[in-house]
């Protein structure tokens, strides 16, 4: 596009230039109906920009929908959903498609509006020049060198037109793409470097409320996270997450509520914070490569022998060397290829690996089953010694490892100390260990 553009301006300069040496009011007559040109453009590349901007849009609901659901073949094919969910693709296809009709529309327009100003220039020239020529005011040679000329301008007049079909839709990918990068992060940049050399998090009366949402997730937590193990429990939705979050500096929080030893953490760069912290996941996120790779993601340079020993700690590398290609097994988009209890471990085994200060166990072990959990409890536990550990789970035999248990009910702290005492004094803690006792799980 751009190449062409410079092409049709110098060749319409030196056009123009030549026919104005030949004869300037013949020149002036036929670049008279170029303003009905540059009008019509001006109109039409309007109307292109809005319809490129739809066009893409739908474009992006589609690519997602269809992302969206072939990540989830198994569910929609368990719920016998194939059938509807094409004909939802279909309906995204056909608006897709009828929004590139309409585009085509205006597209059609612009070659042909070229063509016809360029014609009516033509159809000008031919009719007094051809009168210049009959008065003799002008020879028949640079008559026909004038026309030969204004035949040069026919093409950049078409140009135009394709031109501003090309920019219009350049213009709109590049405003989507301004768009993203514009996006302000919500955390802010923080200025202190080096880190302060502590694993220490202090919660001063912290709150937290979602961007967009007046409902207080986290009230009023006050809590010293020290080396060692603190369990995390409550009734679903109470904020277990959130708080976890809000710890990996994945949100902003107030000033002066949230410290890293003793520097606010609002005062220390949000990566800096994070490459402190190995961070597994309610859900466990891997990636379409092998499992070598998944599991050395945050460390990528660690030899094979740490990668097998993080592996083993996690209760994954027999089942990992069972696979035909072991270590270089490849397991699909997400893991599809694995059970849930084994994307947990491979997850599990990628924080034992990155071997940071600060451990955040979001709920990682709710797939796997008991008898792994406690060979992973066993394993992990000289890995653990002098780390500040948040383990979050409703599982007795994992809370009941930990140094201590905070109880989190309605993103308030309900009750915090050993397991012992708490199992004695706090009803939700006393309630989930009778059910699972009788479930014969602790």
């Amino acid at each position: 596009g751009l190449v062409a553009a410079i092409d049709a301006l110098v060749m319409s300069v030196a056009a123009i230039a030549f026919m104005c040496n030949i004869h300037p009011g013949l020149t002036l007559l036929a670049l008279l109906p170029m303003p009905i040109l540059a009008i019509s453009t001006r109109f039409l590349s309007g109307r292109l920009h809005h319809r490129f901007d739809r066009v893409q849009e739908q474009f992006s609901s589609m690519t997602e929908f269809a992302r969206s659901s072939i990540a989830s073949i198994r569910l929609l094919k368990s719920y016998t959903l194939e059938k509807s969910q094409s004909k939802r693709f279909a309906r995204l296809g056909q608006n897709y498609a009828d929004s590139n009709i309409r585009v085509a529309i205006i597209q059609g327009l612009l070659f042909p509006i070229a063509t016809l100003v360029g014609s009516c220039g033509m159809l000008l020239v031919l009719y007094f020049g051809g009168r210049l020529v009959i008065s003799k005011t002008i020879s028949m040679g640079d008559f026909v060198a004038f026309i030969t000329y204004l035949y040069m301008l026919i093409w950049p007049m078409m140009a135009v037109g394709w031109v501003a079909n090309l920019s219009q839709r350049g213009v709109t990918s590049l405003r989507r793409i301004y768009l993203l990068l514009a996006e302000k992060s919500q955390l802010l940049p923080g200025k202190m470097d080096p880190l302060p050399d502590s694993s220490t998090f202090s919660l001063r009366n912290l709150s937290f409320t979602y961007p967009h949402s007046e409902r207080k997730i986290l009230e009023d937590i006050t809590l010293e996270i020290t080396p060692g193990i603190l369990g995390i429990t409550g009734p679903t939705g109470c904020g277990k997450t959130t708080l976890c979050q809000v710890l990996a500096r994945s949100y902003p929080v107030a000033d002066k509520t949230l410290f890293l030893g003793k520097t606010d953490v609002n005062n220390i760069s949000p990566e800096s914070v994070q490459s402190l912290i190995s961070y597994v996941s309610q859900e466990a996120l891997l990636f379409s490569s092998n499992l070598r790779d998944n599991i050395a993601f945050g460390n990528p340079d660690a030899p094979m022998e740490r990668i097998i020993q993080a592996a083993k700690t996690a209760a994954i590398h027999n089942e990992i060397v069972a696979f035909p290609e072991g270590y270089e097994s490849m397991i699909g988009e997400k893991g599809v290829t694995l059970s849930g209890g084994q994307r947990a471990r491979v997850a599990l085994a990628r924080a034992i690996l990155c071997d940071r200060p600060i451990i955040i166990i979001d709920d990682g072990m709710a797939a796997v089953d008991t008898g792994t959990e406690q060979e992973i409890i066993e394993n992990i536990a000289p890995w653990l010694e002098g780390k500040s550990v948040l383990w979050v789970s409703q599982r007795i035999k994992q809370l009941a490892r930990s140094d201590r248990v905070l109880v989190l009910e309605q993103g308030r702290i309900s009750d915090i100390g050993p397991y012992s005492e708490l199992l004695q004094r706090n009803t939700f803690l006393a309630e989930i260990n009778r059910r699972q006792t009788l479930q014969g799980d602790a």
